[in-house]
């Protein structure tokens, strides 16, 4: 109930005078242009029972309004929300976040006492930075591996909706789609959600989304300890090409004395050993599913023992080493191996001698890929006068063969100076050979002649020129 000025002035040097409230992203909602209305000492806070300065405001379109709930002072003692009560650096319930932190609560509970313990609260708050949060929060230690697994990381507005509307629940809503309420289906009233109390979600006892994400932290993936205390050794995955021996040392240092590390490039793993079993506990507890270098969300398990490992113990090994999965009934089992004599006979054209054939046909192939040896050149040996070119090269009406010349030219390279040598015979596809003039072989003048066939003769389909669309000349298309 609202305490009034005029009727009771108790402890009024106390009541709360706000410009603006301490809220979270999820509550103050997405509309950068949002509009508040203040209201001086317009209600008492649910948690100490002062006046305080009330703050409503509609967080976006088609959602509901929202006040704040709290005074300040209780929301700066447990460093929450003003209207959702929750935590403003996890967005966690103060349940969750002081059981991850062992922050014990030491607010009374009784009214003489809670007035007394809030004025010193408050006395001391003023004296240090109002955006800083106060009592045990401000003192505890940086944050634990089960806040950052459980933190909220972006707002959630789905929680700003309009609550259901009873009326269309009951089937007598006429406003349709002007009611400012949710026309959906209830959820089931035995649902525990369906029951929070502020009082205990302020206090940390019996809240039911506390329990919730505690249950969903208990089922979370850990990474249990080896039993062989000898073990020292971590495995890390998933390194890529940039990480090597010095981002894994400079990071890994700060848990104990590291002995080796041994980097597999191939396989983007390495091997992390410390020298003790407590510094190996803790680099493992405090990396296992959160440790990000270069970008890159790195793998770390327990390595294996000497034994285990049968002598190999490298990163493809630790990559498999979940547990194996039994098979599924009704599938079918794998095929057996090729026998010996057919592994290399992939089209199964030879038989049992399929090896020495092949071995045949390679060497074959070898000795046709060697070229044949060239005869030396040079010049002749003393008192030898190389020959000349041969007659059929010399031109008619040339004179007589020049004298020995001073080096010595092989007759298949280079002809004798002024002599072309003789082009070898065109080649031509078939049915496209030249015309020639008549002949004995050809008398037909202007006749197209396959190549092979002296009198003209067409043996084939595919030798006829007419077929293949060559033009016949004296035409008249």
């Amino acid at each position: 109930m609202a305490t009034s000025k005029s009727t009771s002035t108790y402890n009024r040097q106390n009541w709360e005078d706000a410009e603006f409230p301490i809220l979270c992203q999820t509550c103050l909602g997405d509309n950068p242009y949002i509009r508040m209305t203040k209201d001086r000492y317009g209600k008492e806070c649910k948690i100490c029972s002062r006046p305080f300065t009330v703050f409503r405001w509609c967080p976006g379109a088609r959602m509901r309004f929202k006040k704040t709930e709290v005074c300040q002072t209780c929301s700066r003692l447990k460093n929450v929300c003003q209207t959702c009560l929750l935590d403003l650096e996890y967005g966690l319930p103060i349940q969750v976040r002081d059981a991850a932190l062992r922050i014990k609560d030491d607010l009374p509970r009784s009214e003489v006492n809670k007035e007394y313990y809030i004025q010193n609260m408050d006395r001391e708050m003023g004296k240090v930075d109002t955006t800083s949060p106060g009592g045990a929060v401000g003192k505890s230690q940086a944050a634990s591996d089960l806040l950052m697994k459980l933190a909220r990381t972006s707002p959630y507005y789905k929680r700003n909706r309009p609550h259901i509307c009873s009326f269309w629940v009951k089937g007598e809503c006429k406003r349709g789609e002007e009611c400012p309420y949710r026309h959906e289906k209830p959820t089931d009233p035995d649902d525990p959600l369906a029951d929070q109390n502020i009082k205990d979600r302020y206090y940390g006892t019996n809240d039911p989304v506390a329990d919730k994400l505690m249950r969903r932290a208990d089922q979370m993936p850990k990474l249990e300890p080896p039993e062989d205390r000898s073990i020292t050794t971590l495995y890390i995955g998933n390194l890529g090409e940039k990480l090597g021996e010095k981002e894994l040392r400079d990071h890994f240092y700060q848990y104990g004395e590291i002995r080796a590390i041994t980097v597999v490039a191939r396989q983007q793993c390495a091997f992390v050993q410390f020298t003790t079993r407590g510094a190996a506990e803790v680099a493992a507890e405090r990396t296992f599913n959160k440790l990000i270098l270069g970008g890159r969300r790195l793998t770390i398990k327990w390595g294996r023992s000497q034994g285990r490992q049968g002598g190999g113990g490298d990163c493809a090994e630790m990559g498999d080493g979940e547990e194996m999965l039994e098979p599924v009934p009704g599938l079918p089992g794998t095929l057996p191996p090729p026998p010996a004599d057919m592994r290399n006979n992939f089209f199964n054209l030879a038989g049992p001698s399929a090896t020495a054939t092949s071995d045949h046909d390679a060497a074959m192939m070898q000795s046709m890929m060697i070229p044949p040896p060239m005869a030396p050149m040079g010049r002749p040996p003393p008192g030898i006068v190389p020959g000349g070119p041969p007659p059929l090269m010399r031109p008619a009406g040339a004179g007589p063969p020049p004298g020995p010349t001073p080096f010595y030219f092989p007759q298949i390279m280079r002809p004798p100076p002024g002599v072309r040598p003789p082009h070898p015979p065109p080649m031509f596809p078939p049915g496209t050979a030249p015309l020639y003039p008549r002949s004995v072989t050809n008398p037909v003048p202007h006749q197209l002649v396959p190549p092979g066939t002296a009198t003209g003769t067409i043996h084939y389909p595919s030798q006829d020129p007419s077929r293949m669309g060559t033009a016949q000349l004296g035409s008249k298309d």
